[in-house]
């Protein structure tokens, strides 16, 4: 077994990185940054940054390929389309243009071993591609499984190439020395492409973002949050797993009857943070819902500070979301101290993680009579939300620090080396 990565060259293939600042890229940002403290020449194969906004951001417009070093490693950029809108045939083509520009202008470097996050899909076989022409391990860290979240995403046309999608990653997951996934849910899909049990690990992500420390009030008041208002936040990517329409229909709810949601006899307020292409949709399905704000997505510094300064914190998704995905804003939450309540469909993976978490409470996917129903009751029960707020910090101190998860991804970095 490898005890250091020093003199050694590892090639991270992900196509979401930094500056990007939610989902994968801040993942592979410290993944790559922490293989450069342990002394490896790291070098990362990335897209132009446009998530979650799918707009490339405005310092990276027109440029076609970008070499810059960031926190000591070497990012070798390379343009591909950027689609406003989600549809099989434009993921297709965005799928398409990462593979096509990484096969014509590979970063000009011999790694001796490499590591792909997935998605992309086109990351994920540009990386088998590079490994196999250098003749070293290649390891992945599965995030999402394409080939499910193109039948289960609701994505239009998603259906018709779920069956070419799931091939694909197949081949490249088959082809790997060993395969990471973020949560255990993962593994029977993994294992039913044909991997070897004994390859699969389980590499769950971790927070990367600090613990809130801030004045509650100060930030609350800043926002224009009453103290006696129950604000419901969802924060992150705007798109079609997430299924936000049923937080629309909840604020809609919250605000026709008019409830109280709780014993200070506060109302509640539904707030979408981020970015994300059905930003709009959402607006005008919320045309009229005076319950509901939308926010922009807020700094690295402060985004913590919002997160702790809501009274619940939301997770949705579709409920056809089953085992494809687990939304990486989970241990930003849990690292907040507010309660959860994740609407998903029962026995997901973002179920089981919320469960066992014990920070949070789960009720049905699309259904918002149910959700809030849900957020009242916690807002009844501030003793009850204190313990479920702690039990999110001790759960993130107990399995999801950064310091684990790094120590889990160097892991299977050396165990694929000594496979390979």
């Amino acid at each position: 077994m490898l005890d250091s990565f020093a003199g050694r060259r590892v090639l991270v293939v992900s196509t979401n990185y930094a500056p990007e600042h939610a989902g994968i890229g801040p993942y592979s940002a410290q993944i790559a940054e922490h293989l450069a403290s342990l002394g490896a020449d790291t070098h990362v194969l990335a897209g132009m940054p446009h998530y979650p906004a799918w707009r490339v951001h405005e310092e990276y417009r027109g440029r076609w390929r970008v070499r810059e070093a960031r926190e000591g490693v070497t990012v070798h950029r390379r343009r591909h389309t950027v689609p406003r809108r989600q549809t099989a045939l434009r993921r297709g083509l965005f799928e398409a243009s990462v593979l096509a520009h990484g096969v014509a202008a590979p970063p000009r470097v011999r790694p001796d071993v490499v590591l792909s996050q997935m998605p992309s899909l086109a990351g994920g076989v540009l990386g088998a591609r590079i490994a196999r022409r250098a003749g070293v391990p290649h390891a992945v860290v599965v995030q999402d499984l394409m080939g499910a979240a193109a039948g289960q995403s609701g994505m239009s046309g998603g259906g018709r190439v779920a069956s070419f999608a799931g091939g694909v990653e197949g081949r490249v997951l088959r082809s790997a020395a060993l395969v990471g996934v973020v949560h255990e849910s993962f593994a029977g899909r993994v294992a039913a492409m044909g991997v070897p049990r004994e390859r699969v690990r389980v590499v769950p992500n971790w927070t990367h973002v600090r613990a809130p420390g801030g004045d509650r009030a100060r930030t609350r008041a800043r926002l224009g949050w009453p103290e006696d208002t129950t604000v419901v936040l969802h924060s992150g990517n705007m798109g079609l797993k997430q299924g936000l329409e049923v937080l629309v229909e909840t604020a809609r709810l919250a605000g026709r009857d008019g409830a109280p949601a709780g014993e200070t006899g506060g109302t509640v307020r539904v707030v979408l943070m981020g970015e994300g292409h059905r930003r709009e949709y959402l607006r005008e399905l919320a045309r009229g819902v005076e319950s509901l704000d939308f926010l922009p997505p807020a700094d690295a510094e402060e985004f913590p500070e919002v997160l702790a300064a809501a009274d619940v914190l939301a997770v949705t998704q579709r409920a056809s979301v089953l085992d494809m995905s687990l939304p990486s804003k989970l241990t930003s939450y849990f690292t907040a101290g507010r309660p959860v309540v994740a609407s998903v469909a029962a026995g997901s993976g973002t179920a089981r993680e919320v469960e066992r978490s014990g920070a949070g409470v789960v009720v049905p996917a699309e259904d918002p009579e149910a959700l809030l129903e849900a957020v009242r009751r916690l807002a009844g029960d501030p003793g009850g939300c204190a313990e479920l707020g702690a039990r999110g910090r001790e759960y993130v101190e107990r399995r999801l620090s950064r310091r684990a998860g790094l120590e889990r991804i160097t892991a299977l970095l050396r165990e694929a080396s000594t496979a390979g």
